[in-house]
Parts: C-alpha cells; structure tokens; sequence
C-alpha cells in the first residue's frame, strides 16, 4: 500500500527535515499550478516518469519552465535506449502515484529501488523547492539541500545533472 501524505510528513519530520505545505484545489499541469505564482516561492517541478526497452525506471525532476529533449535524455542518464513514458500502472506500483501527482517524493514508496532519480542542476540551484506530496492537492516547499537527504534516506542516489535545454 502507498504511503499517505501524512506518512510523508512523519517520515521527514523523523529526519528532522521542516516543509511547508499548502493545500489548493487538485492541479493536473504546470499551467495550472502556475496560478499560485506568488503564493509559493522557490522552484516548481515538472516530474517526466520514463522508462527505456528494458524496463529501467527514470524520474527525472526539471524547473516547471524548462524544456527537455526526450529523444536525446537517454544519453544523459543512462538509459539502455531511448524513453517513453511510464504507465500509470508502473507509475502506481514504483512511487504509488497516479499521473497528475507525479512527484519526487515519491521514491518513499520505491522500497525496491527500481527507480533513477535525475535532478536537474538548475533546479537545484533554488534555496526552496517545491512537489506535491503524493497528492496533487497541495505543494510542499523543502530546502533543495533537504530534499537531497530525503532522496537519500529513501535509498536513492540522486544523480544531479543539467538535462533541461
């Protein structure tokens, strides 16, 4: 069963790790999520789920506004071939998310570690940086240095890379 928000929030506060959390109507996109500009500082994800022919798992986390190239990412994270993106079912089963709610916090619910974490260095530059916690009907604010001990808490490696053109 995947972990719950409220899950999410005891297992950082366990850490000693501070969030803020603001609730708001569910947001699907980056264009609706951009309606709180100005409420919520710090950087704002975009989550793309991708997958290559062999069934290797990538999330790989980008500023809201940044481009990536999906026909060339796979030379730069190591993938076997060239991406697509994930099922929501793999989706479901790896981070017990559905599409929409697509978040970095949810490598708590990828006990098995199958899947890869890419962040982007530009988003990472951002004191704050802001996901959903494993529901699109609020943001959760963290420093990106706390978001770098969540991922690693959770078993992960992050791999910190420019991947957004």
């Amino acid at each position: 069963m995947p972990k719950t928000p409220d899950e999410l929030f005891a297992f950082l506060d366990s850490l000693g790790i501070s969030v803020t959390t603001k609730s708001h109507p569910p947001l699907f996109t980056v264009a609706d999520s951009q309606a709180l500009r100005g409420e919520i500082i710090g950087g704002h994800t975009k989550n793309l789920f991708l997958k290559d022919k062999k069934d290797n798992f990538f999330l790989v986390t980008v500023d809201e506004e940044a481009e990536v190239d999906l026909k060339q990412i796979h030379h730069l994270i190591g993938a076997a071939s060239r991406v697509s993106f994930g099922k929501p079912e793999a989706l479901m089963e790896l981070l017990g998310v559905v599409p929409g709610s697509v978040t970095v916090f949810g490598l708590i619910n990828d006990t098995g570690r199958r899947v890869k974490l890419v962040l982007d260095s530009g988003l990472m530059e951002n004191d704050i940086v802001n996901a959903h916690p494993l529901s699109n009907e609020a943001t959760t604010s963290i420093s990106s240095s706390d978001l770098l001990r969540f991922v690693k808490e959770t078993g992960h490696d992050p791999l910190v890379l420019k991947v957004a053109a």
